[in-house]
């Protein structure tokens, strides 16, 4: 089962100055950065994901978020992807680079924003090893199976859709010389509508599913639906799960002969969980979960910035404040000082962060006492002390500091490389 990781524009500045919060002199976005799989060894996915909606304008989508430039997409097209992604040479030349359409991104238009033709274009132009055919998100997931007539208006035609977009889509992939791996994307309403889907695009020649719609469904759904497509397809037939955003229990998976999988969870959750931000390995096998130490810039963070704005506090007391958490953070790192002063000092400057919002400290009691507990497990703990990763080992504990996006998407390197090896390890057991 491969882990691949759904690229979203994540690079670091590998000379970023921790102490002054700035990068290096002179520094180039992109060009002077590294991608996780440059800055880690070994890399931490066995392979990238690419969705077209982040790369090309969808025509006629308004919220369509494309990340590249256009620059940038004609740059990818002209050198390559692996070029573009610098994922190329021995060390990744048998790794699987994905390409798919990024449903989600037009999933509000009534047809797919990219037909197959301009899709087969664009994997080809860009040599992805595999591409998902062009489908249109269902999201619902009904487990009592209704037949199609009971199905919500704009269903029928979204699986319709799918299914068509995928013939066409095969066919041209044939008459290309299959310049790639084409992987039929399988949508649907329920999981038995899902599984006679895949069943159609089997009779079409596909021998690799892409299972959508995957990501609002609880484990337990998407375990239905993986028992329907098995027991619908032939054994043989490889499956990719889509947007996989239940990651961390993949053990409860193994039996379902997925071939991989991709997800952007455990970099995500580096920054925008509440309290699950560090992953680190568990001694009972598992993964064990941290939070990281919210330390924000005094006069970038629009929260404090608020309560500045009204009144609450002053710039020149938060920013002494925020220097004397740093300062105490690092000193108990070094072992000079203490883990009790360097969590007073924390949350001192955590409660002002709180307030920013102009209610009562009263009203915020109960969020700053469990927070109080969230970072003297951290610093109890101190996990970025026993982590042995590329990451870790430079930055230290800079690592665990929630504050600006360089700490934050290296935490998120890191974690993808915890997790990779779970993946790795749950497999081995499985076997």
């Amino acid at each position: 089962m491969k882990f691949l990781y759904s690229d979203t524009q994540d690079y670091v500045d590998p000379e970023y100055d921790f102490l002054t919060d700035r990068n290096a002199p002179g520094r180039r976005r992109y060009w002077d950065d590294v991608y996780a799989h440059e800055l880690m060894t070994p890399s931490p996915y066995d392979g990238l994901l690419v969705s077209m909606s982040a790369v090309r304008q969808a025509d006629g989508v308004a919220k369509s978020k494309v990340r590249y430039s256009t620059a940038e997409e004609q740059r990818m097209l002209r050198d390559g992807v692996r070029k573009f992604l610098r994922y190329g040479g021995p060390k990744f030349k048998d790794s699987m680079v994905l390409g798919d359409c990024g449903a989600f991104a037009y999933a509000d238009s009534e047809t797919p924003a990219y037909p197959p033709q301009e899709v087969v274009e664009f994997y080809t132009d860009a040599g992805f090893t595999h591409g998902v055919s062009p489908d249109h998100i269902i999201f619902d997931c009904l487990t009592d199976n209704p037949p199609a007539s009971e199905a919500a208006p704009g269903v029928i035609e979204r699986f319709d859709i799918t299914l068509a977009n995928a013939r066409e889509f095969l066919r041209l992939t044939d008459a290309e010389g299959y310049p790639f791996e084409p992987l039929g994307a399988v949508q649907g309403w329920s999981p038995k509508s899902m599984a006679d889907a895949a069943v159609q695009l089997e009779k079409m020649g596909y021998r690799y599913l892409a299972i959508g719609g995957l990501v609002p469904l609880k484990v337990d759904v998407i375990k239905q639906v993986l028992h329907a497509l098995r027991d619908a397809i032939k054994p043989e037939t490889n499956i990719h799960l889509l947007g996989f955003a239940k990651a961390d229990t993949i053990h409860q998976f193994t039996n379902f002969g997925i071939t991989s999988f991709d997800s952007t969870s455990p970099l995500i959750r580096a920054f925008k969980d509440a309290k699950a931000n560090y992953y680190l390995e568990s001694p009972k096998g598992g993964l064990d979960y941290y939070a990281a130490i919210r330390i924000p810039q005094a006069i970038e963070n629009p929260r404090l910035m608020q309560g500045i704005k009204r009144g609450i506090f002053s710039a020149e007391d938060l920013q002494r404040r925020e220097e004397k958490a740093l300062t105490a953070l690092r000193k108990f790192d070094s072992g000079n000082g203490k883990a009790k002063d360097a969590l007073d000092a924390v949350m001192d400057y955590q409660q002002f962060l709180t307030l920013g919002d102009g209610h009562p400290i009263e009203q915020h009691e109960k969020e700053l006492k469990k927070m109080r507990v969230l970072v003297e497990r951290t610093l109890e703990d101190a996990p970025w002390k026993r982590c042995r990763c590329s990451v870790c080992s430079k930055a230290g504990v800079e690592v665990i500091i929630f504050r600006s996006s360089n700490r934050n998407k290296r935490r998120g390197f890191h974690n993808l490389g915890v997790y990779h090896k779970h993946v790795q390890r749950t497999l081995e057991k499985h076997r």
